[in-house]
């Protein structure tokens, strides 16, 4: 009996003003760290070094340094790519194009995709973390009923915001933290939605030296095959209303 009453009164302390604080302190440090990474990104001028010409000018130096400590290589690229999607940072381009070219259109999306799905899974906790109580205490009953459709079809929804480039990726990233899909949903539709742009841009840099732009690579033929597969992401939701609508009429 004096166990249990130790336990509740441990779990109810834990739920008190008290531990508030704490959180919020939490909560400023995550976004003074967002924020300086941000600032140092723009200050200086990182993002000069994250474009076709750079990637051009130095693709000696970058193959012979990938070629003498290929592993290495795997390890800073990924974890580079990583922390690029976890800021929010511009720059995935070119870290797709420049896989493609020093690992291969294959492997290059293997690690890209490692990349850029642990990153966008940092960004969505940390848009959860900081925000999402925020937003539910603020337009709770107003998102209720948006939050509910999206959770019971949040696979198929985030594969089409995946595949259609319309919606920029860290946007979709902090979008989806602020509604109620679970962790593994959302990576895992992350991690599949994301192969075809990042095979179609990897395999893009293995060509690297035929590219001029990069409107060269996401032609309109291109976009509307992105397109038309997102929207096939959404069948099986349209048929499962069509399916309830008949369902209810009979």
């Amino acid at each position: 009996m004096m166990n249990h009453e130790v336990i509740m009164s441990t779990a109810t302390s834990m739920d008190t003003p008290a531990a508030q604080p704490a959180s919020n302190r939490g909560k400023i440090v995550v976004a003074v760290l967002f924020a300086a990474a941000f600032g140092a990104f723009f200050y200086f001028d990182l993002g000069h070094y994250l474009s076709l010409d750079s990637l051009k000018a130095n693709r000696d130096s970058l193959l012979a340094f990938t070629e003498t400590h290929y592993a290495a290589s795997v390890v800073i690229f990924v974890a580079a790519y990583c922390l690029l999607v976890a800021a929010s940072l511009p720059g995935a381009v070119f870290f797709t194009l420049a896989g493609g070219f020093l690992f291969g259109s294959v492997l290059g999306t293997v690690y890209v995709n490692l990349g850029a799905t642990s990153g966008a899974t940092l960004a969505f906790l940390t848009a959860r973390y900081l925000l999402r109580d925020w937003v539910e205490g603020k337009f709770g009953s107003r998102l209720a009923p948006i939050q509910e459709g999206f959770a019971n079809n949040a696979f198929s929804y985030l594969m089409t915001l995946r595949l259609i480039p319309l919606f920029p990726f860290f946007v979709v990233n902090m979008v989806s933290g602020l509604t109620r899909v679970s962790l593994a949903t959302y990576a895992t539709a992350t991690a599949i939605g994301i192969i075809p742009g990042s095979f179609v841009f990897a395999y893009a840099g293995r060509q690297l030296g035929t590219i001029n732009s990069l409107k060269e690579i996401a032609s309109p033929n291109v976009l509307i095959a992105f397109t038309l597969l997102g929207l096939l992401a959404l069948v099986p939701i349209v048929y499962q209303k069509l399916t309830a609508r008949k369902a209810a009429a009979q």
